[in-house]
């Protein structure tokens, strides 16, 4: 498993925008090969901004980067925000191999 993470410092009067922006995006993620999973995560405020992070759950790293030139990659992010920053900086990229998973166990 490989999971793909940007963290996002968004302007704090801008979370409303940024999280519009995610929910109305066409993601294109379901047609990808290996995708498992998506999650938009709201993080603790700090003076100027609100931390997020898109966390993305991927079955192998060569998946993920399979996505990364694909032209559903492309389309998912061909569609720029507004004219108004909505974050400050860059995302920052962080991805992690899967060295354990435990998973709940139903069985009782």
């Amino acid at each position: 498993m490989f999971i793909a993470m940007n963290r996002f410092k968004v302007v704090k009067d801008a979370t409303a925008a940024f999280e519009q922006v995610w929910l109305d995006r066409d993601s294109h993620l379901g047609e990808m090969e290996g995708f498992v999973e998506f999650h938009l995560l709201r993080g603790p405020e700090a003076e100027d901004h609100v931390l997020y992070a898109s966390h993305t759950v991927w079955r192998s790293r060569a998946d993920f980067e399979a996505w990364t030139r694909s032209e559903q990659f492309r389309k998912a992010h061909g569609r720029a925000p507004g004219t108004r920053p909505l974050y400050l900086g860059h995302p920052q990229f962080e991805g992690f191999e899967s060295i354990q998973t435990v998973a709940r166990s139903d069985a009782a």
